[in-house]
């Protein structure tokens, strides 16, 4: 199975960052994809902290990681999750996530605690 992780933006800053979880994130590596709304969660990050373009189009381009549009599909099973989520805070991005892992069968690999306590049909491992 080619993509058997969807990473969200906490995986792959953590990744980044080389923090706690990152071993785990990078053996994952060959076998993830990432949703484009959280890559560009993780790119404003970097921004934010002051990265150039130049230098965060570098970083993705050489961890050759598969980056998944946001589709119809998708955008309605997000959607769908609203309701079970909204309590524990996911924001959109969150939910994008979530979905490609819903569409996918894959496991999502977070770093964001608030995703503790859900109970939902997707697969999610918790990094730290």
């Amino acid at each position: 199975m080619s993509d058997a992780f969807v990473l969200d933006a906490s995986a792959l800053l953590c990744l980044l960052h080389r923090e706690n979880g990152a071993d785990r994130v990078a053996e994952a590596l060959p076998q993830s994809v990432i949703s484009a709304v959280n890559l560009s969660e993780a790119i404003a990050k970097l921004a934010e902290a002051g990265l150039s373009g130049e230098h965060i189009a570098a970083a993705m381009e050489a961890l050759q990681l598969a980056i998944v549009s946001f589709d119809e599909e998708q955008a309605q099973l997000a959607g769908l999750l609203r309701p079970k989520t909204k309590r524990a805070g996911l924001s959109f991005g969150d939910r994008a996530c979530l979905a490609l892992g819903q569409k996918r069968g894959a496991i999502v690999l977070t770093c964001d605690n608030a995703w503790s306590n859900l109970v939902l049909d997707i697969a999610v491992e918790q990094l730290r």
